[in-house]
């Protein structure tokens, strides 16, 4: 049963311990310093092979972009109505009630941001390796229980520590290093777009080009290569709810919340939307949707095979900054659930002298590590990536049922365009889910089946509410 507006306190009133340390420019890098990761780098071949078309291939990252900033001031009503560590799980369980909220925190540790961890942590070490030869990603050092470590997996593993230990050390620790690594990003990407279009050896005639079809093309074909192509467009934008999750450490959240939101994913759009221009201007589409990395072959051939160690490092830097922010961020979901008495206890405490909760960003990427030397992250974030998109369309759904249940909760900022502007995000989301229903089968399926395995522990946890009821709820 969700929660009435009278059945726990106003967020203000529940002191967490939390630091509330991060500032409006703080929170805009924190948000676009997590989207920016390796996505933007590698899906453009995907998108275009779904596409075909250059025009279609731009729209589909507009299209993208406008679909999440559909969501974006929609989670912005209820981020200023509940500012609390947790963000998106706290909206969940506010609508729906515990048990939906906890499968969405279940997802996010155990395979959606454990696993986002995992691959920025290899693809800071394949690229890391590629501008440092002594640091090559696939030379094997030693075995342990009949496992090969490579120096990959060690730059790797270290990456993920220095970040948590940087993180448990205080929250402005954390987003002073976020704010370097993404300021330096866009150093890095403005003079791939800016030098690649003032001197880059491109043609404008390769937005002439199209890929052949192999057969007639219908409005079906092009809803549908939309939808797949949007696969890979939302993977990108992921991680603009990390300014959610981090609301409980924001100064004045209720004014904070909603501009970072907006902000920080519109100026992300204009990125997006620069990159893929410059990679058409170097590549015809037909190349485009043969690369797998399409960002290093983009960059010989605008400038030279020397590039390509240039574009490692940038490479290398955008991931450890978008580590950096999933690390300080995605360990508020698991510690809002302990705090709820629907995780482990001790990740619901707090560092006695750095505030932070110490216990859930060592868990989580622990957890991390394992995923990323087991090398099966790639995999499992495919098959949860439709349960994500599914947990923002049921949380922009709750925004209509707390409009309902909760009338009275203070709404500092109140949605654009309400109710139509959501409504329109949950009907696009939903025939984008339902398409990938039926394109992919399979991998729906499993996503759907790894996030309810995780129902008997909930069950098992409240249990254990219900009987220590006192223990679980003494933090500090």
């Amino acid at each position: 049963m969700a929660h009435s507006a009278t059945s726990r306190q106003p967020p203000a009133a529940q002191p967490s311990g939390l630091v509330r340390g991060l500032s409006l420019t703080d929170s805009v890098l924190l948000m676009v310093g997590g989207i920016i990761g390796s996505g933007i780098f590698l899906t453009a071949g995907q998108v275009a092979a779904a596409v075909h078309k250059p025009l279609f291939f731009l729209g589909v990252w507009l299209v993208g972009g406008l679909i999440s900033l559909l969501a974006c001031i929609a989670f912005a009503e209820m981020a200023t109505m509940f500012p609390e560590a947790g963000g998106q799980y706290v909206f969940l369980r506010e609508a729906y009630g515990e048990f939906p909220a906890f499968l969405y925190g279940w997802m996010i540790f155990t395979v959606g941001q454990s696993g986002t961890i995992a691959a920025l942590a290899v693809g800071f070490a394949d690229y890391f390796g590629a501008v440092l030869p002594f640091a090559s990603a696939h030379v094997p050092i030693l075995k342990i229980l009949g496992c090969t470590l490579t120096r990959g997996d060690i730059v790797a593993i270290c990456a993920i520590v220095l970040l948590t230990t940087i993180n448990v050390l205080g929250v402005k620790r954390g987003s002073a290093l976020i704010n370097v690594a993404t300021w330096a990003k866009f150093a890095a990407i403005g003079c791939f777009v800016l030098l690649g279009l003032a001197i880059g050896h491109g043609h404008w005639s390769n937005y002439a080009v199209s890929i052949p079809a192999d057969q007639p093309v219908t409005l079906g074909h092009v809803i549908s290569g939309f939808g797949v192509a949007l696969i890979g467009v939302f993977w990108a934008f992921d991680g603009w709810v990390y300014v959610t999750w981090v609301a409980g450490e924001i100064k004045n959240p209720q004014r904070v919340l909603p501009r970072a939101l907006v902000l920080g994913l519109l100026l992300v759009g204009v990125i997006y939307l620069l990159i893929n221009a410059v990679y058409l201007y170097a590549l015809p589409i037909t190349q485009v949707a043969k690369e797998e990395t399409i960002a290093q072959a983009a960059a010989v051939t605008l400038f030279s095979s020397s590039a390509a160690r240039w574009l490692s490092a940038t490479i290398a830097l955008s991931c450890f900054g978008a580590m950096s922010c999933a690390i300080l961020s995605s360990a508020r979901v698991s510690f809002a659930m302990a705090r709820d008495g629907a995780f482990f206890h001790a990740m619901g405490r707090l560092h006695p002298r750095y505030r932070t909760p110490a216990l859930s960003l060592v868990a989580l990427s622990a957890w991390a590590i394992v995923l990323a030397l087991s090398g099966s992250f790639d995999q499992l974030y495919t098959y949860v990536m439709f349960m994500m998109v599914l947990s923002y369309l049921a949380a922009v759904a709750g925004l209509f049922v707390l409009r309902r249940t909760q009338p009275d909760t203070p709404r500092p900022y109140r949605c654009t365009g309400y109710p139509y502007l959501p409504a329109l995000y949950v009907l696009m989301a939903g025939a984008w889910a339902l398409n990938s229903v039926v394109t992919r089968p399979k991998e729906t399926l499993i996503g759907i089946g790894i996030v309810f395995l995780g129902a008997p522990f909930y069950f098992f946890w409240r249990r254990q509410l219900k009987h220590h009821p006192r223990e679980l709820k003494e933090f500090d």
